[in-house]
């Protein structure tokens, strides 16, 4: 057996009640590594472009990659996948936490749901067993509540994965959560609604199974040598988490201001600072399985308003669009707003820029008192903030028909959703800025799944960071527009790889190259890889998702941005004037890509990737 594999994959069939597994093999491995990788190559296969994301013809995959649960550092990863309901195309989201390494433990590399359950159930998946099991009694809980809940019934060190009441109400923004109060979300692209709409309360998982590694010493003398390095380079991340990058973002014009529209914010960016979150709230921080660095915030708040707060704390993406986005500096209304959208299972980047979204167009006349029940939104008010996301995530007034997302608003609100809901293919920013970083234009544009700043990672390799590996042998001038489509695509095709093995992203930061993921990955499985074979591989994992979006009507009238990114300079802050050239650079990627000018692979580039 491969090591680094547990060696198979489970498949549930809900509508029958039953479930089979499949052997790993040496060539899913070597064409599709694991993780995204295995998503990519087994959901087109199974979900047809046509298929409805909420019935039966969908399905949602769980996948972890041949590094997970290792001892490869920060390899506690996993990536679930299904078409979106959000977006109605390639839908991904990847997740930390220590809910893929008990999977892999468990005895299994992939969890795929078929079918639809009649009634609500959860799984339970140990090394002897799978189970699947009424979840009547669960249904409602939060997933905060649920874990308890569940490994009452389990086992007391299950680890659980889950949907709040967003998810059983098919809230297109509703994500799958794990690690409890910790709040792991698997959040983007509504996948936490295609569990809902197969009934699927929670998954638990446990298992002692430990995968082989085939050249285990010598595996674990290379990590020792690079662990203190990784520690030095990301001790940052460490002591503030990514709330650390507020103050630095802010300044470099790289953080979302009024829906978008304005350049700085820094009275507000110091108040909800990561410095301010760690003097004021901070408990303790917690590691996703396998990470020297411990970025993740427990916070609790002990007096005030928002005394119930006592979990994860708000991340880098989350303070942008609760705060900049919708101008509110009340750190601890924010802490409690993403507090609320933890519990519920929402995409906390979706509901902020949802939010700024109905401020303004409630500014401008297109929204009413009558749309919102009587409500007034407004900028800097946490009671708007706080109000609308209670709306979401139970499903009732103005706030029910946000948590459909930006595609249902366009539907609405026509002109006025093109014009200030700031998305690409449908979803929504994170909170990083094309006109602060015009790599990150490129990126959003050509993301599978539509905006992400994951899929490239590209703004990275223009502010600190260099990559050999990659020919960028010292970071890049983030205003220049030449070159960066190739480098967007190469970025692309590593994170592929990244997601794929899987591991986090912030080993970048520690100084960890492709060069040296081929060497753990050969060592961890007996089969040998160098940079070159990775990034072939990332680089035809993402082609295969392009090809499912094409399939679903995707082509270059898609691969856009929001007139507000291309056309209005913010006036302001680091980056008050710069505006991404996007056609040029989408010129430039195309060609790299081996696509043609209406962005679909050629046949050339497809044999290549040996995908006819």
């Amino acid at each position: 057996m491969l090591g680094g594999y547990a060696g198979k994959i489970l498949w549930v069939d809900l509508t029958t009640r039953q479930w089979r597994t499949e052997d790993v093999t040496e060539e899913m491995a070597r064409k599709w590594i694991g993780g995204s990788g295995w998503a990519a190559a087994i959901v087109p296969k199974m979900v047809p472009a046509s298929a409805d994301p909420l019935g039966p013809e969908n399905i949602l995959g769980f996948f972890t990659g041949p590094l997970t649960g290792t001892m490869v550092p920060s390899s506690g990863r996993h990536s679930v996948a299904g078409k979106s309901p959000l977006t109605g195309i390639w839908g991904e989201a990847s997740v930390g936490g220590s809910w893929g390494k008990a999977l892999k433990h468990a005895g299994y590399d992939a969890l795929i749901l078929t079918g639809q359950a009649t009634e609500p159930v959860y799984l339970w998946i140990n090394e002897e067993t799978v189970e699947i099991r009424p979840a009547g009694s669960l249904w409602g809980l939060d997933t905060y509540e649920i874990e308890e809940a569940v490994r009452e019934q389990t086992h007391p060190k299950a680890e659980v994965c889950s949907i709040g009441p967003a998810g059983e109400r098919l809230a297109r923004i509703a994500g799958l959560f794990t690690d409890g109060r910790e709040g792991r979300a698997a959040a983007r692209c509504g996948l936490g609604a295609v569990a809902g709409s197969k009934k699927v309360k929670a998954i638990a998982v446990y298992g002692q199974k430990n995968p082989p590694l085939v050249h285990k010493e010598e595996l674990l003398k290379r990590i020792k040598a690079a662990l203190p390095a990784i520690k030095e380079r990301t001790k940052g991340l460490a002591n503030f988490g990514t709330a650390g990058l507020v103050i630095p973002c802010e300044q470099l014009g790289d953080f979302p201001v009024k829906n978008w529209s304005l350049g700085s914010w820094e009275e507000g960016a110091q108040k909800i600072s990561g410095v301010q979150l760690a003097e004021r709230f901070l408990t303790g921080r917690f590691h996703c399985a396998g990470c020297p660095i411990g970025c993740g915030r427990r916070i609790a708040i002990n007096q005030g308003r928002y005394t119930s707060v006592n979990g994860g704390g708000p991340e880098y993406e989350t303070l942008g669009v609760f705060g900049g986005s919708c101008l509110i500096d009340d750190l601890e209304a924010i802490c409690y707003a993403n507090e609320l959208c933890n519990r519920y299972g929402i995409d906390t980047i979706d509901a902020g820029n949802l939010v700024a979204f109905s401020i303004e167009a409630f500014e401008k006349g297109i929204i009413s008192k009558q749309d919102t029940g009587g409500r007034e939104l407004k900028w800097g008010d946490p009671d708007t903030l706080i109000g609308l996301i209670k709306e979401m995530g139970e499903g009732q007034g103005f706030g029910a028909i946000l948590a459909e997302g930006f595609p249902a608003l366009a539907q609405r609100y026509g002109d006025a959703v093109k014009e200030m809901g700031i998305t690409a293919k449908g979803l929504s920013f994170p909170s990083h800025e094309p006109r602060a970083y015009n790599s990150i234009a490129v990126g959003y544009a050509t993301a599978n799944r539509g905006a992400c700043h994951l899929e490239a990672f590209s703004h990275a390799f223009e502010r600190n960071v260099s990559m050999p590996d990659l020919g960028i042998n010292q970071p890049l001038d983030r205003f220049a527009s030449e070159g960066k489509g190739v480098m967007v695509a190469q970025a692309q095709n590593l994170m592929m790889v990244f997601d794929s093995i899987a591991a986090c992203k912030f080993l970048l930061f520690g100084g960890v190259t492709p060069t040296i993921i081929s060497e753990w990955l050969s060592l961890a499985t007996g089969v040998e890889w160098n940079k070159d074979d990775l990034l072939k591989c990332g680089e035809r994992i993402f082609n295969q998702k392009r090809l499912f979006n094409i399939h679903c009507g995707i082509s270059r009238k898609d691969d856009t941005l929001p007139e507000r990114i291309l056309k209005q300079p913010r006036g302001s802050g680091g980056a008050a004037t710069n505006l991404p050239p996007l056609e040029t650079m989408l010129d430039e990627y195309y060609s790299f890509r081996g696509w043609d000018a209406n962005g679909i692979p050629t046949e050339a580039k497809l044999r290549e990737l040996g995908l006819v």
